[in-house]
């Protein structure tokens, strides 16, 4: 594809036909990606896994059920750490699992909240992570503890199916507890794309809570995903403007609620082709925001989202697993081919999207009170980290305790933050004294609010630098430096990853690390602080040492020369100091700094 002529003048490929290979020997002769035959062969999804979690003498699984048991909701990982020590005493790797849950919309109970304590402080070293993607995620449990552990989560009436692998995962809704009535719209739509679109495989039951197995002879038959499942990861996300936490634009598929005067929800507005991912140095990989592509109204947006699916599961690459994503199939066939057919599946021709406004990506700390008279409480949570820190906030014990008492929900944010929703009038007294009590966070700087990190080291095998144990250190220094030029309660995204894969979405933030090795990063500057556009390469392999005085005299500049209400991001474009990225294709192109920062 020439990533490079206007759209209007772009030669996109012809679409292919008919359902994707699902034949062992004609994958063989078509090339396709070795996962591929990993799940013809799986007998849906179920490989070796019964026999693996049998073998004791190792902690691990193989590689091929590694890949397998994504679909199932979890990761196998090490203790980076203990590597160097374990491999001098000839040791196995410091094995365990990574376990991550499937809550749509990210809403649980306090019963729910408690027994999802339970299970971190008996199998998961006492924490548990919030994740970027609105639900939680487990490290650390071995995997002679694997099936309690799933067990336990079934009894808390939740479930890890698909929350990884090469299907629809765990979909996203907005948050924002002073609109109730289009919260509950968001979060409706959220759960019933998750139900429909969720693998009817009885393979996760069978494996882990020793379920009934499919006997007879009947072979098990997935109507949506086929015994191939999607060429990648596919991921939704559901948005109430004005608020964009969710950042719907770096997902597969979005919906944005087009509400009235009376904030009545009318319809949504259909997004298709964001992502985050990339490989360093591969400039045929890259990240890209996505496209508006229609407009439908309520009673057909989950038609919509298994139509587009199901457009992803038969276009998308599946012989290079790196350009396999849906922003590919977009950018291979374009927008206009790819809603046709979208239109033709679900047998309607869509109106184009309605106007809607975003203000920013970030949550909203402290109380507000909803519409419907009820209050919710949002707590700044470090990098979503829920623990008990040593002379800091308790996370663990005091939501614990708050769980106890509460009557309402829980709901965790796009931006790895918890909200205590549905406060009635006469319990925040209690709640607000026990936020006190174990000294939860209201709140943090200008920063630190608009900051994400992934975990990274040293439990995820695929970060090249620190990223969560790190980002708190340089905020300290980047909050020194904007304080000396009177910055300091400006609102700017800060977000840092280990790797170029994306899972904190670094690449729609004003300012975004990336990790290139060992206490080395890409700097990427530029984005839109609504998380519409995405940044540019400003410096590459920075040191961590560096950054600070890289940005401090673009700080200066932008206190010195930005317009009233101009953000940071925006400040770098217009100003001339990067230049700006309009999607995908043109990430790679112009990049460094386009003149001295000083």
């Amino acid at each position: 594809m020439d990533d490079h002529k206007p759209v209007s003048e772009r030669v996109y490929e012809t679409p292919p036909t008919g359902r994707p290979i699902d034949e062992a020997e004609a994958a063989r002769t078509a090339g396709l990606a070795h996962n591929e035959h990993l799940k013809i062969a799986s007998g849906y999804l179920r490989g070796g896994l019964a026999d693996g979690l049998l073998k004791h003498a190792t902690g691990a699984i193989s590689d091929d059920d590694g890949q397998l048991v994504k679909f199932h909701g979890m990761y196998l990982q090490d203790d980076r750490d203990l590597r160097p020590e374990r491999t001098k005493k000839k040791l196995d790797k410091a094995y365990a699992f990574m376990i991550r849950l499937r809550i749509a919309g990210g809403v649980i109970s306090p019963k729910q909240w408690l027994a999802l304590d339970d299970i971190a402080t008996t199998y998961a070293g006492d924490a548990i992570r919030a994740t970027t993607r609105q639900t939680f995620q487990y490290h650390g449990v071995i995997k002679s503890n694997l099936k309690r552990t799933m067990a336990a989560i079934d009894a808390a009436l939740l479930d890890t199916i698909a929350a990884c692998g090469d299907v629809n995962r765990n979909v996203m809704a907005a948050t924002n507890p002073a609109q109730t009535h289009a919260h509950a719209a968001a979060y409706a739509l959220a759960k019933d794309i998750s139900d429909s679109l969720l693998p009817k495989t009885n393979a996760w039951r069978e494996i882990w809570l020793d379920g009934e197995k499919v006997v007879g002879g009947e072979e098990e038959f997935e109507p949506v995903y086929g015994r191939t499942y999607l060429p990648r990861k596919f991921k939704v996300v559901v948005a109430v403007p004005p608020s964009n936490e969710v950042d719907v634009f770096a997902h597969d598929l979005g919906f944005i609620a087009i509400l009235d005067k009376n904030n009545k929800l009318t319809g949504w507005n259909v997004t298709v082709g964001g992502g985050m991912g990339m490989t360093h140095g591969e400039t045929d990989t890259f990240p890209r925001t996505a496209d508006l592509m229609l407009f439908c109204k309520p009673d057909e947006a989950v038609k919509v989202a298994e139509a587009v699916m199901t457009v992803q599961r038969d276009w998308g690459n599946r012989t290079n697993r790196k350009n396999a994503r849906l922003k590919y199939t977009i950018e291979r066939y374009g927008l206009k081919a790819f809603r046709a057919e979208v239109e033709k599946r679900v047998g309607i021709s869509f109106a184009d999207p309605k106007p809607f406004t975003f203000t920013g990506n970030g949550d909203r700390y402290g109380w507000t009170e909803g519409d419907d008279g009820r209050h919710h409480l949002t707590l700044y949570v470090p990098s979503g980290r829920i623990k008990d820190y040593e002379d800091g906030p308790k996370f663990l014990s005091g939501l614990r305790r708050i769980a106890t008492q509460h009557e309402g929900d829980f709901r965790l944010t796009g931006n790895q933050n918890v909200i205590i929703a549905n406060v009635p009038s006469e319990k925040r007294a209690a709640i607000e004294a026990l936020v006190d009590e174990y000294g939860l966070t209201k709140g943090a700087g200008a920063l630190r609010r608009n900051s994400i990190a992934c975990v990274a080291l040293p439990t995820c095998g695929l970060a090249l630098a620190e990223s969560e144990r790190y980002l708190p250190h340089l905020m300290t220094e980047l909050e020194e430096s904007l304080a000396r030029h009177g910055l300091q309660d400006d609102e700017i995204t800060i977000r840092s990853t280990g790797c170029p894969n994306g899972c904190a979405r670094p690449f729609i933030a004003e300012i975004g690390l990336v990790g290139r090795g060992p206490e080395r990063y890409h700097l990427y500057l530029g984005a839109a602080f609504d998380g519409s556009r995405l940044g540019k390469l400003y410096r590459e392999d920075v040191a961590a040492s560096e950054i600070r005085d890289t940005l401090d005299p673009l700080f200066a500049d932008y206190a010195k020369s930005r317009n009233p209400g101009e953000r940071f991001g925006d400040f770098l474009v217009r100003a001339g100091h990067v230049a700006k990225t309009t999607n995908g294709p043109d990430f790679h192109d112009n990049i460094g700094a386009l003149k001295p920062a000083a």
